[in-house]
């Protein structure tokens, strides 16, 4: 049996988590075409751009941080939702935070298109389960 792979794509301004989190997507077997953006307005451009028409390019999952600089996870997510809605496939997108602050995690809930609040460090198991996941919703 082989596995579903899946697309996905990373924002998050640490270099670290995001080396780390390639590694262990990568290690699930079940992840392709990883994407990295190191800041909200590097993605907002990806996903405003000619890429949201192409569902090919578009990923099948979003891990967003909201502590970065120049544009942050709110400041992204509050974009992101006026624009979700067009394009050719759904994401999920799950917001990656080391904040166990409870206002963040109802924050991030009143957002349609965040699929849930996930507290940092991701073991590669959560990913793996992460990724088992969609492909049962898509």
């Amino acid at each position: 049996m082989s596995l579903i792979q899946h697309s996905v794509c990373l924002i998050d301004d640490d270099k670290i988590y995001q080396f780390t989190a390639r590694k262990m997507l990568e290690a699930t077997g079940m992840a392709k075409n990883i994407q990295s953006f190191y800041d909200g307005s590097e993605a907002l451009a990806f996903f405003s751009g000619e890429n949201s028409k192409d569902i090919a390019n578009l990923p099948d999952v979003i891990f967003l941080d909201i502590n970065m600089p120049v544009m942050n996870g709110w400041e992204f997510l509050d974009e992101y939702e006026k624009l979700c809605n067009d394009f050719p496939k759904n994401m999920l997108l799950y917001v990656v935070s080391s904040s166990v602050d409870d206002a963040d995690i109802r924050r991030s809930h009143q957002y349609s298109s965040v699929t849930d609040y996930i507290v940092k460090p991701i073991t590669r198991m959560r990913y793996q389960e992460l990724l088992e996941s969609l492909g049962r919703v898509s």
